[in-house]
């Protein structure tokens, strides 16, 4: 397989895969940039050998169609800056062919967001599942998403592939688009790089012991992950909303807190199957109840399965904190994902910062310590920790599922062995 690091792009065009999916505010402007710092090195590499780039990304969920509210024309001054060069914008990914051909050595092509096109995703629009000429509709648009996948290719002498958030999806610009490049001529970027060999870190390099934090509303969502790490971890800490679910499964009274009715039988599942392993389950004895969802509600502190009427846990209680910190600690491998609590009102972020804080302080002592996921992501960067922890991945559902140990198909089409 082709790497970054032993191709020359001098004289050549590179169209890569970014990840420039970032939150802006009302104006328009980027609230975090940490995606678009993310692809910088390997940005500047095909730029420093003499290359030229044309970057291509997704912004938002337009559904396939022209939605300015998710213009990536917004962000163009922001990788400007953060490139040192101008960059260019081309209003339309389809229509990119003149602007690609004029391209020299050295400058950048920014092309508009991908998914205004339904052939990124590779979905049929206005058509239900259940609509008979569903699969008619489906077929076609497979045969339609080659050859947006094959017109973006033609802008390009080599692809690139950066966007380990989006590599769980099997779209046009991080899969179809593989085809059309030889195995020399394709490859995954440095940020892809680092991602799959932080999650080898957790999977495959284990140092012992190894503590994992999922956290969240819902255990539905993180039941892969959850049964996958059974098998790996000596510690597996579940917090946020998700406990209120547990509480209640084992009996509990957990007034309005968050709570998914139909998992109850998971939950206990989960609490079998973890005792079965010997895997010691830490779910939090308090929390932090308040009587309304609202930052500047009335508090107390009460065992997260005994909460009265009217009153809803939102973050985790000082039991609670010190029994994460009992599991965070002596950790020699870390994986966190998900907050404790609602994090975004300062009142209720004490038990994600107090998990931050553990992490923070067993990676001094040693540990490897992989954040990601979002609202993980988003604690590190509120509490100025993430230059604390080993590495804060950028993606989501894609590292969700790399750690569930499915192939992810932007990784497996760059590699060859789709």
């Amino acid at each position: 397989m082709a790497n970054i690091d032993n191709t020359n792009f001098a004289g050549k065009k590179a169209i890569v895969r970014v990840d420039f999916n970032v939150p802006l505010d009302e104006n328009g402007h980027i609230t975090d940039d940490t995606r678009i710092r993310g692809a910088l090195p390997t940005l500047k590499k095909i730029l420093a050998d003499g290359g030229s780039l044309i970057l291509m990304s997704h912004m938002g969920k337009p559904k396939g169609k022209i939605n300015m509210k998710y213009s990536l024309g917004q962000i163009r001054e922001a990788v400007a800056e953060a490139l040192g060069t101008d960059v260019k914008f081309v209003p339309d990914c389809m229509k990119a062919q003149e602007a690609a051909a004029e391209l020299q050595p050295g400058q950048v092509l920014l092309l508009e967001n991908l998914r205004f096109y339904p052939e990124e995703e590779g979905k049929p629009v206005g058509i239900d599942k259940e609509d008979p000429g569903y699969d008619e509709a489906k077929k076609a648009m497979k045969e339609s998403q080659k050859e947006f996948a094959k017109t973006l290719a033609g802008y390009a002498d080599i692809y690139v592939n950066d966007a380990f958030g989006t590599a769980h999806r099997k779209h046009a610009s991080t899969a179809v688009i593989a085809d059309y490049f030889d195995q020399d001529h394709k490859m995954p970027g440095y940020l892809m790089e680092k991602e799959v060999t932080a999650v080898d870190n957790i999977l495959s390099d284990i140092k012992r012991p190894f503590t994992a934090i999922m956290g969240g509303s819902k255990v539905s969502t993180k039941i892969g992950i959850i049964e996958n790490l059974m098998d790996k971890v000596d510690n597996l800490i579940l917090c946020g909303g998700m406990t209120y679910t547990f509480a209640k499964a084992t009996g509990g009274k957990i007034g309005n807190s968050i709570c998914e009715d139909d998992k109850l039988q998971l939950a206990l599942d989960i609490i079998a199957k973890a005792k079965a392993k010997g895997v010691n389950l830490v779910l939090g004895s308090d929390c932090i109840a308040a009587d309304s969802f609202s930052n500047d509600a009335k508090t107390m502190v009460c065992p997260s399965d005994n909460i009265p009427d009217g009153w809803q846990g939102l973050d985790a209680g000082p039991d609670t904190i010190n029994e994460f910190r009992k599991a965070i600690l002596p950790a020699k491998t870390i994986l966190w994902n998900g907050p404790a609590g609602v994090f975004e009102f300062d009142n209720f972020a004490g038990g994600s910062r107090a998990i931050a804080e553990a992490i923070v302080e067993a990676t001094t002592n040693g540990a490897f310590s992989l954040v990601g996921g979002g609202d993980s992501v988003a604690c590190v960067n509120k509490f100025g920790m993430a230059d604390s922890v080993s590495y804060v991945s950028t993606g989501g559902g894609a590292l969700l599922e790399a750690i569930e140990g499915k192939t992810l198909p932007g990784i497996a089409a760059v590699k060859g062995d789709k």
